[in-house]
């Protein structure tokens, strides 16, 4: 054991301290309930906690170990479920107030193979209504409050996660990423995150009943959120894999490490459109750290960043579009994401017919294609998550202008969403304000265990920032 306290330990120390009977699990629950009572009050990131559930089934593994029963990988490791994804004791509300009495039937693959590996749900994180907005806030729950600066946005859509990651209220958060959802909250927070291929972990809901949207099937994954990328990992290994229901998932090998071409192409300000100082100087220190590792390291921009970054919005608004409008909203949307998503379509050139429609798609293949022979010379793209720091509260819906600047500062996080592919987010330390810094080292279509074997050596090079002590008025951590 080490002298640390239990929440403050990785999902694998957990794990291993508990089959080992060096702690229990019930220990290792009640220390994170604990501190979920003392700092979830000040920042928001979990909506609901499960209390006397987490403890009953943590007991549960501690009388089967006593047993000598085998209870999996992850015995005792807590772990949080966004609100978007199902968990059979808990409504999946997607941060609306008309689904807060959602309860699903069945778990979501990804929760299922968590609760068989042993590990336990300990809560739900917090997001923005449809997860439409680069920030955490809905009318059901509130707002989630950065822990490093309450005056900024804590990124979106699985905000709330990585904001319990980041302050030591879990190990382990389970998100997803339509456009960054997992990366740029990982990102604001100081945290890890995986956004796997497309079509690696099943759905979020347990069954597909309802049509689900071309972009939603091509653009949308879920993934981990985590302090160390052994941790993503982990929970990857357990997660991954077709599941006899969701019909895009598919089961491919996952190696435990990676001996092929080690090339990467540092992509230091995609497009030429600016950076903020702080981003530039985070991918210098992680190329430098991957340079030392022993990868070969070029400046050198993949192919078509702006045609899939502009891409990504015009069919996701058609999308949008489409489902909301003309008329009424068929589903109400709080007064933020209707903003937005105003805002958003006013700036953007939707896909006015079934051939520009069917076109933007077919553009997709040739852009794959293209990024395909480019990562078959270099397996790694370093780049940016974001071209900025996160934001202040509010900037996003300060006119329509500001929708396009986002979009303009995601252009690579987006362009990932396009193309399906793997892209773990890192921390590389903090800046002149003691804010997180990170990048992203994106990796070949379905070679995930490129991508987080590039986060390791960066993480080996620069540390990781958290758990951090929240830095708001009146926080008890």
């Amino acid at each position: 054991m080490t002298d640390r306290d239990l929440w403050q330990l990785s999902m694998r120390e957990i794990a291993d301290a508990v089959r080992s009977r060096s702690t229990t699990a019930r220990a290792v629950i009640d220390a994170h309930l604990e501190r979920i009572d003392a700092v979830n009050p000040a920042v928001n990131a979990l909506t609901v906690v499960f209390h006397e559930r987490a403890r009953a089934l943590a007991d549960a593994v501690d009388a089967a170990l006593d047993a000598g029963e085998d209870v999996g990988p992850l015995a005792g490791v807590p772990f949080t479920v966004k609100e978007n994804i199902d968990l059979t004791w808990s409504a999946s509300t997607s941060g609306w107030p008309f689904m807060a009495e959602a309860v699903p039937a069945k778990d979501a693959t990804m929760v299922r193979r968590l609760l068989e590996a042993g590990a336990i749900p300990i809560g739900r994180g917090n997001m923005p209504d449809w997860g439409l907005r680069w920030d955490t806030d809905n009318d059901l729950f509130g707002r989630t409050l950065n822990p490093w600066d309450a005056f900024r946005v804590p990124g979106g859509s699985s905000g709330g996660d990585a904001v319990a990651v980041a302050t030591g209220m879990t190990p382990l958060g389970l998100g997803n990423d339509y456009g960054g959802s997992l990366r740029l909250p990982a990102y604001a927070a100081g945290v890890c995150a995986l956004r796997p291929s497309a079509g690696r972990i099943p759905a979020p809901m347990a069954d597909i009943t309802e049509p689900v949207s071309l972009s939603l099937q091509f653009f949308a994954v879920n993934g981990p959120i985590a302090r160390t990328v052994d941790d993503l990992d982990t929970a990857f290994t357990v997660m991954h894999g077709a599941d006899g229901s969701d019909p895009a998932a598919l089961t491919l090998p996952h190696p435990a490490a990676y001996d092929g071409p080690r090339r990467v192409a540092v992509v230091r300000d995609p497009l030429g459109w600016g950076v903020d100082p702080q981003v530039a100087a985070a991918v210098d220190r992680a190329a430098a750290a991957l340079a030392a590792a022993g990868w070969t390291v070029d400046d050198v921009e993949p192919p078509l960043i702006e045609e899939a970054a502009t891409l990504w919005r015009r069919i996701s608004t058609t999308e949008m579009v489409g489902a909301f409008l003309p008329g009424a909203l068929p589903m109400p949307l709080s007064h933020g994401s209707t903003r937005y998503f105003l805002d958003n379509a006013e700036q953007t050139e939707v896909l006015a017919s079934g051939e520009a429609y069917g076109g933007a798609w077919a553009r997709r293949a040739v852009i794959a294609a293209a990024w395909e022979r480019f990562q078959a010379e270099y397996p790694i793209v370093l780049g940016p998550v974001s071209a900025r720091r996160m934001p202040e509260i509010g900037y996003d819906l300060s006119g329509p202008a500001a929708t396009t600047e986002l979009w303009r500062d995601h252009r690579l996080l987006v362009t990932v969403n396009f193309l399906g592919l793997p892209s773990v987010a890192v921390p590389t330390g903090l800046d002149e304000d003691g804010l997180p810094t990170g990048v992203q080292l994106i990796g070949p279509r379905n070679a995930d265990h490129v991508s987080l074997a590039a986060g390791r050596d960066v993480e080996a090079a620069l540390g990781g920032l958290t758990p951090v002590e929240a830095r708001i008025a009146g926080a008890v951590a």
